[in-house]
Formats: structure tokens, C-alpha cells, sequence
């Protein structure tokens, strides 16, 4: 009786303690949302002064950047523990997207 008791208070203390992470996902999630919302009103006030469209172009590459950068590290921490399978798919997956943000810049 009295082991259960420590148990039950290392379960409770670990799962108090996981929920003072500094940089939890939620707080990284909306950090992100909010710098990548700067970069976009940026870009858009330059779009409608008529600044040039290159500039424009290349704030929203940065925060589109910025976004991807976040998930594929998320995306990464998730797949790190699966098989191989997972990881080539991942792999792909991020090539992919990357060659879909650049060939309409370039072309």
C-alpha cells in the first residue's frame, strides 16, 4: 500500500514536471504565427504602395520559410523513432514541397 503511494506521487510529480517546458509546441506554434504575420502585413502594406514586386516575393518566401522550417522540425521529431520507411517518406515529402516553393520563383 504504502509503494503505491510513491508511485502515485512520481507519476504526478513527472507529469507535473513535463508541463514546464519552456518552449512547449503551443508556445513555438504561436510565436511562429506571429513572426510570419509581421512578414505578411509587411508584404502586403509593400503591395499596395506598389514597391517592387521582388521585395514583396521575398518576405513571403521568408515567412513561408519560416513556417516550413518549424513543421520539418516538428515533422522530424516525430518520424526520428519510426522505421526506415518513414523516414525516406519524409525525406521526399520535404524535397517536394521545397522544389514547389522554388520552381515558381524561378520560372
Amino acid at each position: 500500500m504504502a509503494t503505491k503511494k510513491t508511485t502515485t506521487k512520481k507519476s504526478s510529480s513527472s507529469s507535473s514536471s513535463s508541463k514546464r517546458t519552456v518552449w512547449g509546441l503551443n508556445k513555438i506554434s504561436f510565436w511562429t504565427i506571429v513572426a510570419v504575420t509581421f512578414l505578411y502585413a509587411v508584404s502586403l502594406v509593400l503591395a499596395a504602395c506598389n514597391v517592387n514586386l521582388k521585395v514583396v516575393s521575398a518576405l513571403q518566401g521568408v515567412a513561408t520559410a519560416i513556417m516550413i522550417i518549424i513543421v520539418a522540425i516538428l515533422a522530424w521529431r516525430y518520424v526520428r523513432p519510426k522505421p526506415m520507411v518513414w523516414k525516406v517518406l519524409y525525406v521526399i515529402c520535404l524535397l517536394i514541397v521545397i522544389a514547389g516553393i522554388i520552381v515558381p520563383l524561378v520560372v
